[in-house]
């Protein structure tokens, strides 16, 4: 895993100080603590901070460069099938001065342009710069393992693994974009190819950018397909399964430094863990995270499973006090963010580091096989499609008529719920599922200066836009949106942002693209069997793992923050939320913040999740917004090359 960032300008004559290349490059020495390299041509420059995992020696470092000097990349990720390309790239009368995956990119492209994004498997983010055709070539994964931010000005573009990389740069301006916030209110999460940065944007997954002669354009080179669909029996589809998963995990046990895995006690990272002791001559070495309250902790589970394979385990107690951690790691996911998995993600892969470079996890097996509950809730209200317009919306009429007859305390709730539904239909109600702040809600906080700015727009009909994409079969399209947005936007992010804060380097066997495209065209029935979710995974697995384990239903990486909030984390969020800094700050309305955090208080609701997205986006306005010093993107202790 890597750090980059570079600038290219429309000018060749123009001269890119190494002074500003070496400060946007020094933001990101987290990423890669153990070497650094630039280079700086007519109108390019390129900077590079390495995390060494394969090839240890100089000859590994980047930039790197082809034979002739005409092309230069500078590359952050793992391509799992780098040594056959290598091969065939020999063959054809390449040179190789390294053992690098990055030095494979760089000759593939020699032979196939863009077109070499198809041959690659893994998960990657780069930049190459093709001199002699003033050509600058960025591009993304499929999935979105790996970062990429860029700004584009008309006359320069400027990018980076990291937004702060960008920020760093002189001619960059840090202002909030007004609708990137009110989605991340929506979602807790700013979706692509928005971030809270105006004029900073994100590449999306599966996306390359090219600048030529003045010119930006933004493509897809790859999307996930659901159809058709396999003709195969479920015993066919189970050895598939473990055949190919198989596969992935032995390419991304690949690696020239110790390595490990997360492990949850639940069947997919069980799954992946069984699959490793299979393919290790020696113990595994396998970390997970526990809670003092019994209600959220899975310790007990990771650590049978581990014992059950011969692993090496250790396990890491997050407490409130680990809240410590918060304003840390604001800076380092560099936009508001309001996973509060992020908190105990780090504390895993902080103790992981300590052991290990590398670590596997199970990620992607939800997004896979329908692992999350709303599927099961979709499916049954695909129902709502073959029902007359006319017929719902007297339906929906007579329950909220029902529902405001009668208190909210009693059935009152669950009767304008199923109204909105039945108002709503499947699509939109399930856009509706994958929002924290609802648009009614957001609404009523929000200032009036605030509402005006962002009155058009609505993040549900973006939600729902991408939905209609996917076709009719309601778990497909459901697996289709989380693939292109809650995984790629959210998810993974999580995992990314959190390991290389400590300088880990994580990999996930079951977003392998390949592995994926199987997944995805094996038949719904296969993956959602009435109320059993991954039902097919469980199966194939059930011969591996214990019964009880493959078995287990998912349980979540949730933290007790509904309890936290009103013990010993009250003090810290009453100080940050009901400050006059938080409320004077023109997003959201005083009385509304107060009563929001009273009722929780209070215990008449829980709104920890709501709590925890408003304390996230002000403290990310504290450290990103309020101070108009361009060194704030730089830790203070940033190593040096």
């Amino acid at each position: 895993m890597c750090g980059i960032c570079g600038v290219v300008s429309v000018d060749p004559a123009e001269t890119i100080d190494a002074f500003v290349l070496r400060a946007m490059r020094d933001t990101l020495a987290h990423r890669g603590p153990d070497d650094c390299g630039s280079y700086i041509g007519r109108g390019v420059a390129l900077g590079h901070r390495r995390l060494s995992v394969i090839d240890l020696r100089p000859e590994g470092r980047q930039p790197m460069s082809n034979e002739d000097g005409r092309v230069h990349i500078v590359f952050n990720g793992e391509i799992y099938n780098f040594e056959e390309h290598r091969s065939w790239l020999a063959a054809r009368g390449h040179r190789f001065r390294s053992r690098t995956d990055t030095e494979v990119i760089i000759h593939l492209y020699e032979e196939l342009g863009i077109d070499c994004l198809r041959r690659l498997r893994g998960m990657f983010a780069f930049a190459l710069w093709d001199e002699r055709e003033r050509l600058l070539f960025l591009a993304r994964d499929r999935v979105g393992k790996k970062p990429l931010y860029y700004r584009w000005d008309g006359k320069r573009l400027v990018f980076g693994s990291e937004p702060k990389a960008i920020l760093a740069h002189p001619q960059s301006v840090v202002e909030p974009d007004p609708i990137a916030i009110d989605c991340y209110v929506a979602l807790g999460y700013v979706p692509s190819p928005m971030t809270a940065f105006k004029g900073v944007c994100k590449l999306p997954a599966a996306h390359y950018l090219t600048l030529r002669d003045g010119q930006v354009e933004v493509k897809r080179y790859w999307e996930l397909k659901y159809s058709p669909k396999l003709e195969i029996s479920e015993d066919e589809a189970c050895e598939e399964i473990v055949r190919k998963l198989t596969e992935c995990v032995r390419l991304r046990m690949i690696s020239d430094v110790p390595l490990g895995a997360f492990l949850s006690g639940g069947v997919d990272s069980s799954a992946i863990v069984s699959l490793m002791s299979r393919l290790s001559s020696r113990p595994v070495r396998t970390f997970s995270i526990g809670f003092q309250e019994p209600a959220y902790d899975e310790s007990a589970y990771a650590k049978a499973v581990a014992e059950n394979f011969g692993a090496e385990h250790l396990s890491f107690c997050v407490t409130p006090e680990s809240i410590d951690v918060l304003e840390k790691l604001v800076w380092h996911y560099n936009e508001p963010y309001a996973d509060a998995a992020c908190v105990p993600t780090y504390y895993l892969c902080r103790m992981a580091r300590e052991y290990v470079t590398v670590a596997l996890n199970g990620d992607g097996g939800d997004e896979n096989f329908a692992g999350y509950d709303r599927y099961t809730i979709h499916q049954r209200l695909a129902y709502l499609d073959r029902l007359p317009a006319g017929l719902l919306k007297i339906a929906a009429g007579a329950a909220r008529r029902a529902a405001d007859a009668m208190p909210e305390s009693l059935a009152g709730g669950r009767l304008a719920a199923v109204g909105e539904v039945l108002a709503s239909g499947r699509r939109l109600n399930y856009a509706r599922t994958l929002t924290r702040f609802r648009r009614a809600r957001r609404r009523a906080m929000y200032s009036d200066g605030f509402a005006a700015l962002v009155e058009a727009p609505n993040p549900e009909n973006l939600i729902l836009a991408l939905y209609n994409q996917a076709g009719e079969e309601s778990i497909d399209a459901a697996l289709y949106l989380d693939v292109n947005l809650y995984l790629s936007d959210c998810l993974l992010p999580k995992v990314d942002i959190a390991a290389m804060a400590v300088g880990l380097e994580t990999r996930s066997p079951l977003l392998d693209h390949e592995f994926m495209e199987f997944a995805a065209r094996l038949p719904a029935r296969f993956k959602l069997d009435g109320s059993v979710h991954k039902a097919i995974f469980r199966k194939a697995f059930g011969r591996i793992l214990d019964l009880e384990t493959a078995a287990r239903p998912k349980k979540g990486f949730d933290v007790p923050f509904d309890r936290w909030f009103r013990g010993d984390v009250a003090g810290y969020l009453t100080d940050v939320l009901l400050s006059a800094a938080s409320l004077g700050r023109g997003y959201f309305k005083p009385s509304a913040v107060k009563k929001l955090v009273g009722e929780h208080l209070d215990g008449v609701r829980d709104w920890h999740n709501h709590l925890f997205s408003l304390l996230m986006l002000e403290l990310w306005h504290r450290r990103f917004v309020d101070s108009a010093n361009p060194a704030r993107f730089r830790e203070a202790a940033s190593a040096g090359c």
